[in-house]
């Protein structure tokens, strides 16, 4: 390519489809799973961390090592997929799992003990319902905004109810719309830049 040079792949065609057809041989896929399209976090958390170890593939589940990063690394993803919904929240909990991280590492706890964390960790980036919350938050959104104003319940159910008082349909990238969301957080908050800081975590919300 550097020289400008090309080749010509027309005389190779038929010897490449002769070993095409000779040695390749491709069938429809088939799923040998009962688990859909759950994610490998979602597995684990349904079957159990010891039964779906026992499902890796050959090469991961007899090695410690290798469990212990596909599972560190399957819930990485999962923080940073999900941290615009929950910022404060998916902070914690990437710090949870450095330390989870650290403490396996430095072996400053047993392969039973970490797993048992892991899987505690897993369970709180996949089920964001988390225990301890005030009874009056009861909804994805309201949890969202409680953790992203200081967990001051009465502050985010106030902005919860501006939201729901001037949200209309199809306001996402409606520029008038999401000025009216706007205006009505700024009177409770009273801070531009946090009415733009908390409007970022109120795109993301479903219940909106």
């Amino acid at each position: 390519m550097a020289s400008g040079e090309k080749l010509d792949m027309k005389p190779f065609e038929a010897d490449m489809r002769h070993l095409i057809d000779t040695y390749i041989q491709a069938e429809g896929s088939r799923r040998i799973d009962p688990f859909g399209n759950m994610s490998l976090l979602e597995i684990m958390l349904k079957v159990g961390t010891d039964e779906f170890i026992k499902a890796l593939p050959e090469g991961i589940k007899d090695n410690k090592e290798a469990i212990a990063e596909t599972i560190e690394n399957n819930v990485r993803v999962k923080i940073i997929k999900d941290h615009l919904i929950d910022p404060a929240y998916f902070d914690e909990m990437s710090k949870l799992l450095s330390e989870i991280v650290k403490e396996r590492k430095a072996n400053a706890v047993n392969y039973e003990e970490y797993l048992k964390k892991i899987a505690g960790l897993a369970g709180k980036v996949t089920n964001l319902r988390q225990a301890g919350l005030p009874e009056v938050i009861k909804t994805n959104a309201q949890r969202a905004l409680y953790n992203n104003l200081g967990k001051n319940e009465k502050l985010a159910c106030s902005v919860d109810e501006a939201v729901q008082s001037s949200v209309c349909a199809d306001w996402r990238g409606n520029i008038p719309s999401e000025n009216l969301i706007k205006q009505a957080i700024y009177k409770v908050l009273n801070d531009k830049s946090e009415v733009e800081r908390i409007f970022q975590i109120i795109k993301q919300q479903d219940d909106y």
